[in-house]
């Protein structure tokens, strides 16, 4: 049987893929156009470390990790029951560690995509490499190819062109003006779990790359367990980034360095200490190693022992928007329909990271990637199909 349409995907990203394989499922001939020379880069950058693809925990409190309510009719059909199954189904076994973050047995990205690769291979999707881009056409959409400047007029489109950070690996942003010319309304972008800006002494240098472990972080009312790596550039990690977004937003911060013990039971063994004991060994015989003891004097030097229940830490800012693992920011939910259509353009979907909603690490990040291309492509198939 012919192909019903042509459908065009822009980005191959998670997002992307994921539209691509629901468009040519539903019997539309799909075209996925990357300006990269090889797909799903960040994707693959990130399962370097191992491959977080989503979070085993309850429904609810899944879908609360969100800060775009928009996004629940979107999480209900893929959520993390989904995509575990969708993993075995590439031939993918998967396990959850303590904390509840799913993995692939294999931990790396690769193999994941080598298989779903092979599916859309089987899907007669067809992936163009090199094709960035580059905005409208009077009759389509204009891309710079290795042949020169193609112009295609998909029945219908599904943007996945990602968000504003790790721009070497293909999220630039460089879309944004071509949507906002067309009459798409786009918040700023701000980055998300990401690190921030501390501005060490000299003798702080011996710690670069160290971990801090064991402590709680304190933000306004919250209380977080978690831990993170000192850099010369500051501060980051999972730690970090769980409080990032009230960080950005101007919540101070401060370590509970010594969060098993209450004030009076550090008030009472510092009591037990010799007078003459050094502060240094004083903050050993507390159970601080050398990183925590290093940042007491580096925060603390004027009262070193008061403050070990509440070091207030010193931010200057998040680092650079490139940096962050993610984004807030995006095309605004009131520019789309609830298909993810965009409203100034007819018959053009959204998806991924480009849209506007934020959510921490730990899976959530790529399941709502998934989801919301997904969600992006059976909706532009459906129009195609329906026309």
């Amino acid at each position: 049987m012919a192909p019903l349409a042509e459908a065009l995907v822009v980005g191959a990203g998670p997002a992307g893929l994921m539209a691509a394989e629901e468009l040519a499922k539903a019997g539309v001939r799909t075209i996925v156009c990357e300006a990269r020379p090889s797909v799903a880069r960040k994707f693959l950058m990130a399962g370097k470390s191992g491959l977080n693809v989503t979070r085993d925990e309850p429904r609810e409190a899944f879908v609360s990790r969100y800060d775009a309510p928009q996004l629940r009719p979107i999480l209900a059909g893929f959520g993390p029951d989904e995509v575990q199954q969708w993993c075995r189904d590439l031939g993918q076994e998967i396990f959850t560690g303590s904390s509840g973050r799913v993995f692939p047995v294999a931990m790396k990205a690769s193999p994941l995509l080598r298989a779903w690769l092979q599916r859309l291979v089987s899907l007669r999707v067809e992936i163009r490499t090199r094709w960035r881009w580059s905005g409208f056409a009077a009759a389509g959409l204009r891309f710079a190819t290795p042949e020169g400047d193609r112009v295609l007029t998909p029945d219908a489109t599904v943007l996945a062109l990602g968000g504003a950070s790790w721009q070497r690996l293909g999220s630039d942003g460089a879309w944004v003006p071509w949507l906002r010319e067309k009459g798409v309304a786009i918040s700023d972008w701000k980055p998300a779990n990401m690190g921030f800006r501390i501005d060490w002494s000299q003798r702080m240098a011996a710690f670069f790359g160290q971990p801090v472990k064991g402590v709680a972080l304190l933000v306004g009312d919250r209380r977080e367990r978690g831990e993170f790596v000192i850099s010369s550039r500051g501060i980051e990690g999972g730690g970090i980034y769980a409080v990032s977004r009230d960080l950005r937003e101007g919540a101070t911060l401060a370590l509970d360095l010594l969060p098993d013990l209450t004030e009076d039971q550090v008030a009472a063994r510092l009591a037990r200490m010799k007078p003459a004991e050094s502060t240094a060994n004083r903050l050993r015989k507390l159970g601080l190693g050398k990183v925590q003891a290093a940042l007491v004097m580096e925060w603390s030097r004027d009262a070193p022992l008061a403050r070990l229940k509440r070091l207030p830490v010193p931010l200057a800012g998040p680092r650079p928007l490139d940096e962050a693992i993610s984004v807030a920011g995006g095309v605004r939910w009131d520019a789309l329909t609830p298909d993810l259509e965009l409203r100034a353009l007819p018959g053009v979907f959204a998806c991924g990271e480009m849209l506007d909603w934020e959510a921490p690490t730990g899976g959530y990040l790529l399941t709502a990637c998934w989801a919301s291309g997904r969600w992006a492509g059976q909706r532009a198939a459906a129009r195609i199909t329906t026309a």
